[in-house]
């Protein structure tokens, strides 16, 4: 694993179409028409209207200093998904911050945010890239649901060898054919799961961070040594499940998975606990990840909207 952090970060104490195998989907798909729809976003378009009304611990301030930019990516119902890069002067390392993959679990694009302005102040070496809501439309229904608008679990969408078997099986016996975890008729048949695949074959993160809630815990998977605590989350690995996130990423790319899962969905922790919880990342990255000497510092731009 890669990574080497400056004396400074000491101080502050520091994505293959499936076979096109369908089954029927357990609740009828919301109507789209994609970037056309109603509810795309126009050019010049604030995300923070609808974020600080619905997000908690999330006052506008926070979300404007945050500048979240529109990328290319949309959501189902055509809502831009937007992404923030905060890169270090000699940025050597490349970590990628997914929240709200899961769109009844608020609290995970809130800690998403507060970490933008964690990151401005003390990169650490490292090129950030934050997509604080990979799934826009069940964080802004009401009420919110975990999966996005064609009901699809996007944390079992992803390309995972076997998928077409194991998604299946898994999501009929394990489950019992629960909606909530609906894998999808194949992998990446959303736009949002296609997005995130794109992003990680693009930008090629040497860790990503998945925040999630409410079980309280830390899971990892890939490479390397987990890390033992982030604030008061300890580890738990929990295991790896058919088209996750953390089984594609993780496991079958190499790319380390580390999966916060906050305590609460509705509420993020203390400003305080966010605080240290974001200094024990950047304290395990700097003990646990380290850059080939021969590697040159690379800036790798999020794939924007064009405007104007």
């Amino acid at each position: 694993m890669r990574l080497i952090f400056n004396s400074f970060l000491v101080v502050a104490a520091a994505t293959m179409a499936g076979s096109g195998m369908v089954w029927a989907a357990p609740i009828k798909p919301a109507l789209s028409s994609g970037p056309g729809h109603p509810l795309a976003d126009v050019r010049g378009s604030d995300p923070c209207e609808e974020f600080v009304a619905r997000l908690p611990n999330v006052k506008r301030p926070l979300c404007a200093a945050a500048q979240l930019k529109p990328t290319v990516g949309r959501s189902v119902q055509g809502r831009t998904l937007y992404a923030r890069d905060v890169v270090a002067p000699e940025a050597q390392f490349r970590v990628l911050v997914v929240g709200a993959i899961h769109g009844d679990e608020l609290s995970s694009a809130a800690v998403a945010l507060h970490w933008i302005q964690n990151a401005l102040e003390t990169p650490a070496n490292a090129h950030w890239r934050f997509v604080p809501a990979l799934n826009p439309d069940g964080l802004l229904m009401r009420p919110t649901r975990r999966m996005n608008a064609n009901g699809v679990d996007l944390n079992r969408n992803f390309p995972t060898p076997n998928w077409e078997r194991d998604a299946k099986i898994y999501w009929e016996q394990r489950t019992r054919k629960d909606p909530r975890r609906w894998p999808g008729p194949k992998p990446l048949s959303e736009p949002e799961s296609r997005f995130l695949f794109d992003e990680m074959a693009r930008f090629q993160p040497d860790m990503i961070v998945s925040i999630h809630a409410p079980y309280g815990v830390l899971d990892f998977d890939g490479p390397g040594t987990p890390p033992p605590k982030l604030g008061r989350l300890y580890l738990d690995q929990v295991g790896i499940y058919p088209g996750s996130l953390g089984n594609y990423g993780g496991v079958h790319k190499g790319m380390p998975v580390v999966t916060i899962e906050l305590p609460s969905a509705f509420r993020t922790p203390l400003d305080s606990e966010m605080r240290q919880m974001w200094i024990d990342l950047l304290r395990y990255m700097s003990e646990r990840l380290v850059v080939p000497k021969d590697q040159s510092p690379r800036v790798i731009p999020v794939k924007a909207k064009k405007v104007g």
